[in-house]
């Protein structure tokens, strides 16, 4: 259960920070590389370069806010440039503008399906506290009512030592009984 608390929290902070300094996590939000990627899937990237046709990118663009996940359709050299005109599977015409290396953030090397969901939920207040929340608030009393339960036992141990200085003094004498025990008035 705490494995499971503490594996949904880190997979929420990983998607956005680098696992490395060379891997990254991204969400699949869309169909355009189905039936390879599907929406809703984690996506590993590294950067690998130089990066073959068929190979599936990451690439930033400028037309998009958010990274685009696409296959690598065709590789060419302008000015000594390498750029990649880039194309999603299920798409049929490649994307309207190529992607310069520069632009590329990795290769995909691991694909998760659906873990991408999980995280998207709990990015969410709602998710956040079903996901995260209550168990972590379920584990904290778990662990409070452990404390109170030996807080209770230590008080009633001391209690009753206190309360009975014959039992007090057998507690003393039991491992040495020839040591008589120093009781102040």
């Amino acid at each position: 259960f705490i494995v499971a608390l503490v594996g949904v929290g880190g997979l929420l902070l990983l998607t956005h920070a680098p696992l490395s300094h060379k891997l990254q996590m991204k969400i699949v939000q869309s169909g355009s590389m189905m039936p390879a990627i599907k929406v809703g899937s984690v996506v590993v990237i590294m950067p690998r370069a130089p990066y073959e046709v068929g190979e599936i990118i990451t690439f930033t663009s400028e037309r998009m806010d958010m990274p685009v996940t696409h296959r690598a359709f065709a590789k060419t050299k302008e000015a000594g440039r390498t750029t990649y005109v880039t194309k999603g599977d299920a798409n049929e015409e490649p994307d309207l503008s190529s992607v310069p290396e520069r632009n590329v953030i990795g290769k995909v090397v691991l694909t998760i399906p659906y873990l991408g969901y999980i995280i998207d939920f709990a990015r969410k207040p709602m998710g956040f506290t079903f996901l995260i929340g209550i168990p972590a608030t379920l584990v904290i009393l778990d662990e409070l009512l452990v404390i109170t339960g030996e807080v209770r036992a230590w008080r009633r141990k001391r209690h009753v030592v206190a309360a009975a200085p014959e039992l007090r003094a057998s507690l003393y004498t039991t491992h040495r009984p020839e040591v008589k025990p120093f009781m102040p008035k």
